[in-house]
């Protein structure tokens, strides 16, 4: 209970991703699945691209939601029934969700996304209130 109250909810966690880490920085022992799907971003001017990769995965099955300053992408990872018995099995299947925090407010309106050899790319415009403004001085 002490634990709980001074580290949160699950402190274990925290030390196995730890050691987890340490492991692969010293490139040994079995490090964890990264999260899926992966996700590159990049600002521009108007907000933020965002891709991720989705092999696998169907349109129809992918849930985008943007709220505030965070983009949220779920959906599911169909398997392939063709075998039974796997010799090694690396790629998960299932329901998945991940939330990426933005440092800006999203226009939700301007999102548009679009799907292209199992990679999305998301753009995500700036709402106008959170555009930088160029203000000019007047002499005098």
């Amino acid at each position: 209970m002490i634990a709980r109250m001074l580290y949160g909810a699950d402190p274990f966690r925290d030390m196995q991703r730890l050691h987890n880490q340490m492991n692969q920085m010293a490139g040994r022992g079995t490090v964890g699945a990264p999260e899926f799907p992966a996700f590159n971003a990049y600002a521009n001017q108007d907000g933020v691209v965002l891709t991720a990769e989705l092999p696998g995965v169907k349109s129809e099955d992918l849930d985008i939601s943007v709220h505030r300053d965070a983009v949220t992408i779920s959906g599911l990872r169909q398997g392939t029934d063709e075998a039974k018995g796997y010799h090694r099995r690396e790629r998960p299947q299932g329901r998945f969700v991940r939330t990426l925090s933005l440092a800006f407010m999203v226009d939700p309106d301007g999102v548009q996304a679009a799907m292209k050899d199992g990679v999305l790319r998301l753009e995500l415009p700036r709402a106008e209130g959170e555009k930088p403004r160029r203000i000019s001085v007047k002499a005098g």
